[in-house]
């Protein structure tokens, strides 16, 4: 990551604040759990989930703990490593991803569950609800594709988690610009000083929720009646509902002090700092003042203008609890500093890119083969520990698929192209309802091994379709039909087991280990051998490439 920068900025531009639009393509209000649309009092347009994820079961707050319709509703998970909302056909671009968690004692254990929440591959963070209020979390982010995913995973034996509402809203292209597209920036405060009530749409386009901080000791509000139409363009573009309301202090040359919610450890951030002139001062007063970085000048003189504001923001800034922001009247100034809005983000570490996309192909073809497997979304590897219950991933930044373990899934139909695979090195299928022939393009993965020994599965994962995988027999009892691909049967060093399918042709003649009927082994002929015609083990000699099976 870069070093850290700091930057002034004295903006006074002619056009109207409100005139900017916003990616008006690129509103969505996700009710979770509700199944019909309706407009909430803030006239936002909420869709049911049902479109959204394929998971879950549908719950109610109690009504003591009704905070607004969109989070009387929930979507609670009981099953699987991590469940997924998927959004596609956004345009991709800087958005702004909003989730947020009523518990509401839904389930009357008073118990409210913490649990991990997820983006596009990415830990986005650790969700703690709360039995008291709701929580929400926030990111802004520029998307690398053009769809988005969600996903809550469990952490905690008994803890499971849940969703109440998923949003997400366009941004323009230059707003909260000032730091590389590959990080996303998580919200720790968006506060409008001075205010008396939560502001977001219709009051902000970009439906922003600006958080009222009241006076403190010491400090008073001020406000006025500002329409601010002279004004727009500006990067980030607060709402004039934030800039019309400040806090300041009663006495010219009293310090104030920003309390910021940072953690004990350093972090990096970025921080969008609001000055606005709430009332035209008279020829002999003067608002002057600068920021206090830990006792040191962090800035240039601000002098905030009347019917405009002044926007200052610092990038990429290594803070932790022990760091204090003042803002101190300059020497020559008869009032008292002011501020009218501020916004805190964690810079988050670099995004994924996921996947290997040639995995990522190779597994959309499972699901379209086999619509039982459609409900996994999200990428199918990231973030470790969390990939589909039934893979197992290499490590790294674009990691690989090393095994499918589809035993006992209830799969129909025939088996897809798996060519673009060729990172596998186990494939279990044994015990459904395969039919077809056999691709011959599963010879062609040259990593095929020995099974590694089964991943633990967490008890509370027990009764998903995680399973002991101590005896598999990959491609045994199923209904699979024809010969036994070349590829296979002519692969030195493969160990193949499919017994089980009565209609594959898997008895010790040649012609039907192969469909090249020319190489005919010679038979031993012995009437017990001829006895054993439906239930033979395909093998040739195990060398270093193993798909292996044992007995159920």
């Amino acid at each position: 990551m870069t070093e850290s920068h700091f930057f002034f900025f004295l903006l006074i531009l002619l056009c109207n604040i409100l005139s900017f639009s916003t990616s008006d393509d690129v509103f969505v209000s996700i009710d979770c759990g509700a199944s019909n649309s309706y407009t909430d009092d803030n006239l936002i347009n909420w869709l049911g989930d049902e479109a959204y994820i394929d998971t879950g079961e549908v719950a109610a707050v109690k009504s003591n703990s009704s905070v607004s319709r969109p989070l009387d509703t929930l979507r609670v998970f009981d099953t699987r490593k991590k469940n997924c909302y998927h959004i596609d056909s956004i345009r991709p671009g800087r958005v702004l991803v909003r989730a947020s968690f009523n518990y509401g004692n839904y389930d009357g254990k008073s118990s409210p569950p913490t649990f991990d929440l997820l983006l596009d591959g990415n830990r986005w963070g650790t969700v703690e609800t709360s039995s008291s209020d709701y929580v929400y979390y926030e990111v802004i982010y520029v998307m690398k594709k053009d769809s988005i995913v969600v996903c809550v995973a469990q952490t905690t034996e008994g803890h499971l988690p849940f969703i109440s509402a998923l949003e997400v809203r366009g941004l323009e292209a230059n707003m909260y610009s000032y730091i590389d597209d590959i990080y996303p920036l998580f919200l720790m405060r968006r506060a409008a000083y001075g205010a008396k009530s939560t502001i977001r749409f219709t009051s902000d386009p970009y439906d922003r929720i600006w958080t009222p901080f009241s006076a403190g000791e010491g400090l008073t509000t001020v406000s006025s009646n500002i329409s601010f139409t002279g004004i727009s363009g500006i990067a980030d573009n607060p709402p004039p509902a934030v800039l019309q309301n400040a806090i300041t202090a009663t006495n010219r040359s009293t310090t104030i002090r920003l309390f910021l919610p940072l953690p004990s450890a350093q972090i990096p951030v970025y921080i969008n700092f609001y000055f606005s002139e709430v009332s035209r001062l008279s020829p002999n007063d003067t608002r002057s003042f600068r920021i206090f970085k830990d006792n040191i000048s962090f800035s240039q003189p601000i002098v905030p203008i009347y019917e405009n504001f002044t926007k200052l923001y610092v990038s990429n800034l290594l803070v932790s609890s022990n760091t204090t922001f003042y803002l101190v009247p300059s020497n020559d100034s008869t009032l008292a500093p002011l501020i009218n809005g501020l916004e805190l983000f964690l810079v988050g570490p670099e995004l994924s890119s996921g996947t290997n996309t040639r995995d990522v192909g190779g597994l959309a073809s499972l699901q379209k083969a086999f619509a039982i497997l459609q409900g996994w979304r999200g990428d199918p590897c990231l973030p470790a520990p969390y990939s589909w219950d039934w893979i197992n991933c290499s490590s790294g930044s674009t990691p690989r698929v090393k095994a499918l373990f589809l035993d006992r899934f209830g799969l129909s139909g025939e088996l897809p192209d798996l060519s673009s695979m060729d990172a596998l090195e186990t494939i279990d299928l044994q015990n459904n309802n395969i039919n077809g022939p056999i691709p011959d393009s599963l010879g062609n993965l040259a990593n095929l091994k020995e099974l590694p020994p089964a991943p633990k599965t967490p008890a509370w994962l027990a009764g998903s379709h995680v399973s002991a995988r101590c005896s598999v027999r990959n491609l045994a009892n199923n209904n699979l039909s024809g010969t036994v691909p070349t590829s296979l049967s002519q692969k030195k060093g493969l160990n193949l087991n499919v017994t089980g399918n009565p209609n594959l042709c898997s008895s010790r003649d040649a012609s039907c280990l192969s469909s090249d009927s020319s190489k005919k082994p010679k038979s031993s002929g012995t009437k017990n051998e001829n006895k054993i015609s439906t239930e033979v083990l395909l093998a040739v000699t195990i060398a270093s490439l193993v798909i292996m099976g044992m007995a159920i």
